[in-house]
């Protein structure tokens, strides 16, 4: 399986707007966060990420199809952010997330530290994010509703 990143550009704003809410609708119907859940955005939304001059949108891609998109951008020039980042669901469990991470890392050897944020809920995520050395910030927690409750992620570098 051959997995590279691809800076996005704003003819990928609809491809990526489709998958991110294939991604995203599941949880959205899990959770009910309509006001935070990125199956709710619209391409105006990703067109914004993608030309972020403190960031932007890369596309995940693996054996040359379109999979996901992971989107980062920066504070400081050396803390970076990732949000959001998602796979196609029938994609998911197979070690992309993880490979994307690796890959995005590698594209800003100058970041001293990566953050990033996901329900506390959904375990594999977490599990995920621990398992490549995001540790989570035990005393950062913010309910998004009665289902759901974001927790923090930091990797220091």
């Amino acid at each position: 399986m051959e997995l590279r990143l691809e800076k996005a550009t704003n003819t990928d704003a609809q491809a990526i707007l489709e998958i991110q809410f294939k991604a995203f609708t599941p949880l959205l119907e899990k959770y009910k966060d309509y006001h935070t859940n990125p199956a709710n955005e619209t391409v105006e939304r990703v067109i914004t990420r993608i030309n972020n001059p403190n960031g932007g949108f890369y596309k995940i891609l693996c054996n040359n199809a379109l999979v996901g998109a992971i989107c980062v951008f920066w504070r400081e020039k050396t803390q970076f952010w990732i949000s959001p980042m998602f796979i196609l669901p029938e994609y998911q469990g197979k070690g992309i997330a993880q490979k994307a991470i690796h890959l995005i890392e590698e594209l800003f050897p100058q970041a001293t530290s990566w953050e990033l944020r996901t329900i506390l809920q959904e375990e594999r995520n977490c599990y995920l994010y621990e398992k490549i050395g995001y540790k989570r910030l035990e005393n950062w927690k913010h309910s998004l509703n009665e289902k759901a409750t974001l927790v923090h992620y930091i990797k220091v570098c």
